[in-house]
């Protein structure tokens, strides 16, 4: 049903701490979804201004196209894929849709490609914010991974409440690796107030992905004292999260998501992982304009 606009306000930490959350992919993209939920929809099931002439009046339909939604809350996510310790974070949320076919939100920017029936097509432009040695103790000596710049696709087919979907996503710079994501999402309304979701999904990696993130290189095992590991291609983690989002009134409402992923395959067997069971937490309070 939510990583470069929110750093100008939170920096690196708060960005890599929601990728963590939301790559439990109902991913952030779901929680963007969901939080900005029907914004044409009012008392009278319409927003769209009438017809008008006049300069104020294609102004006003143009501010009519965009969908707005302004927030902040907070975050509990380990302290690296991995990681046993935990951080609490502030963090502050912007996500903007035009026309139902471009959302820019703190992930990046999808674009609808392609949509007929159930089925759906997008393009996605983002970015891997990568990992530093210094955000644990287990990772000094490691070095760091790079940011780099992510292209993906998604095709989904929606089923009633529910929603297949495979993703594809390719590191350009930082790890140079690919993921692949395989998962569902169920969205339900059980009121005009409430609505719930959940979302299960499964997430594999290639070998670059894998070395740069669980792997470890003889030069990395002679500083950090970990043993050389080597991390190959396939299956990384299984993700399942659970959300509910309530509406105040007609602008303002609060969102809470739980998930936990485990990690799987060689990405569990790495020194570098203390705990394979990743819990997250979010707490999100936002007014869609």
């Amino acid at each position: 049903m939510f990583k470069m606009v929110c750093g100008l306000f939170a920096g690196r930490a708060s960005i890599a701490a929601m990728a963590i959350l939301f790559s439990t992919h109902s991913e952030m993209v779901l929680a963007a979804d969901a939080i900005a939920v029907d914004t044409d929809a009012d008392d009278t099931g319409d927003l769209t201004p009438p017809p008008d002439p006049s300069r104020f009046g294609r102004f006003e339909q143009n501010l009519a196209d965009w969908h707005v939604v302004l927030g902040g809350g907070a975050i509990i996510v380990p302290k690296y894929e991995g990681s046993n310790e935990f951080k609490v974070m502030p963090v502050p949320f912007i996500s903007a849709t035009f026309l139902d076919t471009v959302r820019v939100d703190p992930t990046g920017a999808n674009i609808a490609v392609y949509e007929h029936g159930p089925f759906e097509l997008s393009a996605r432009l983002g970015y891997d914010m990568g990992r530093k040695e210094d955000d644990a103790d287990r990772l000094h000596g490691l070095g760091d991974v790079d940011m780099g710049a992510v292209v993906g696709a998604k095709a989904a087919v929606k089923l009633g409440p529910a929603k297949i979907y495979a993703q594809l996503d390719k590191t350009i710079g930082g790890s140079d690796g690919l993921e692949g994501t395989l998962g569902v999402e169920v969205t339900r309304p059980l009121s005009q107030s409430l609505i719930v979701g959940a979302g299960a999904s499964v997430v594999f990696a290639d070998e670059k992905y894998m070395q740069a993130y669980f792997g470890v290189t003889p030069e990395q095992s002679a500083r950090s004292g970990l043993v050389q590991y080597d991390a190959g291609a396939g299956l990384k983690r299984a993700d399942f999260s659970i959300s509910a989002t309530y509406m105040l009134n007609r602008n303002w409402m609060v969102r809470g998501q739980a998930g936990v992923g485990i990690l799987m395959g060689d990405a569990a067997d790495s020194p570098i992982v203390v705990n394979k069971v990743q819990p997250s937490g979010m707490l999100l309070v936002g007014y869609r304009f």
